[in-house]
């Protein structure tokens, strides 16, 4: 496997270019972010938006991003309806992991999934909860989350399953 060193920091906005490059080659159409919601999610909740930024070239090549809630599972809304991270909420979710498509399979998701768990923990959550695809499942899987059975999501009429990490 190739190694590519990668330094995880909170995204500016002059990052939204190649943030969105990124969230299009990750998902459909239906399933990806607009231009607005992502610059939206990067001034709201920038706090809980991390990038991977290669060491050596300075591009973003992975990015997570998610808003802090309530609500053991995520909802529909939250992908379009972005709010402000909720200091009391005990779920950190994740809206969106993407790695940049030339550097996937070299641990970039994995480290992004390490980093943002660290941030949960220091906001005092008490989890991730994410939704993904069945072909995603087992990546989740491998890095400690627990399938909870598929999602009531209707998101880019797509079948979820509910992901979550508890934190011991």
């Amino acid at each position: 496997m190739l190694k590519i060193e990668v330094e995880m920091v909170h995204p500016k906005e002059k990052d939204l270019f190649q943030i969105m490059e990124i969230e299009r080659n990750g998902f459909s159409s239906a399933e990806a972010a607009s231009l607005n919601s992502m610059r939206i999610r990067l001034r709201l909740i920038n706090d809980s938006f991390l990038i991977a930024r290669s060491k050596e070239s300075n591009d973003v090549v992975g990015f997570i991003v998610g808003p802090a809630i309530k609500e053991r599972y995520l909802r529909d809304e939250f992908f379009e309806n972005v709010v402000a991270n909720d200091t009391s909420a005990q779920y950190q979710s994740v809206l969106s992991l993407a790695v940049h498509p030339l550097v996937q399979g070299c641990g970039i998701g994995t480290q992004l999934l390490e980093a943002f768990a660290q941030l949960a923990k220091q906001a005092g959550r008490k989890a991730i909860t994410l939704t993904c695809l069945e072909d995603r499942v087992s990546f989740y899987q491998k890095n400690g989350y627990k399938d909870e059975g598929i999602s009531e999501s209707q998101h880019a009429s797509q079948k979820w399953h509910n992901m979550l990490l508890e934190f011991s």
